[in-house]
């Protein structure tokens, strides 16, 4: 048995002790995961048997399957990019300690370029409809989160409760805390972008950017913020937080767009 092999073998049996199961293992069971591969793959693996020809290029739009929609990275056939290695941990970061929000006290505001300004309540924004994302996470710091399954509002919904001035082009992602993150508003308004109430289906953690983070699938994990308040639809791009210290104006991972 090789050195890997026995720990995988130490890692399957603690796992059997404590009652766990791997992630994997989880989607696997909600019919996620077919023979070890996403169901988001099936369509490419698909394609490809049909035309003899492999590709590590997803279509540009998500794929949709038994309601959740699969971002087109978790259609690769490496998925892990550049310069990342594979995690089942999520590493809690963030500049500072974790906040900690009373929904009660939490609103959402839609300003900037709008016709009219909006501010919604907790309880108003958990009764806007949801979609389910499957996703990948990838943080700059190197590491890679395959099949994260999250749960909240869709971009494009959130988009839709304001009147966007024509000439927007940018969103200004605000965050307790004065965080922000500065993203395209074509970036903002693909179909796998989301902002998260639950991930694995389970309520989102404080670590993890409780009440509400924003999921921004193809882009490092920076620019999906935690302890979301709002957008500000602007004309003009500005850094966010971590972009005025250095970090890529926009950062795919996929071109290694770290600083």
């Amino acid at each position: 048995m090789s050195k890997g092999e026995r720990n995988r073998s130490k890692k399957e049996n603690r796992r059997a002790e404590t009652g766990e199961i791997s992630r994997r293992q989880f989607l696997q069971d909600a019919g996620l995961v077919i023979g070890g591969v996403t169901i988001g793959s099936m369509a490419l693996l698909s394609a490809c048997g049909r035309t003899g020809e492999t590709t590590t290029e997803p279509s540009p739009t998500g794929t949709t399957i038994g309601g959740i929609i699969y971002s087109p990275d978790t259609q690769r056939t490496n998925r892990i990019p550049p310069g990342q290695h594979e995690t089942e941990s999520w590493p809690v970061l963030q500049a500072g300690g974790v906040l900690q929000i009373d929904p009660q006290d939490w609103t959402f505001t839609l300003s900037g370029l709008v016709d009219e300004e909006k501010v919604l309540s907790y309880s108003e924004f958990m009764e806007l409809p949801r979609v389910k994302v499957l996703s990948d996470v990838h943080c700059v710091t190197t590491w890679s989160r395959l099949d994260n399954l999250w749960e909240g509002p869709g971009s494009q919904t959130i988009a839709g409760l304001a009147n966007i001035k024509p000439e927007a082009g940018f969103v200004i992602v605000k965050a307790s805390g004065g965080f922000t993150a500065n993203l395209t508003l074509s970036d903002f308004l693909q179909t796998d972008v989301i902002f998260a109430v639950k991930h694995d289906d389970q309520p989102l953690s404080a670590e993890h950017g409780a009440p509400v983070r924003l999921v921004v699938p193809r882009l490092y994990f920076w620019k999906s913020a935690k302890w979301v308040t709002g957008l500000e639809f602007t004309d003009e791009d500005r850094p966010g937080f971590w972009e005025s210290v250095g970090y890529h104006n926009r950062g795919d991972p996929w071109k290694e767009e770290r600083h």
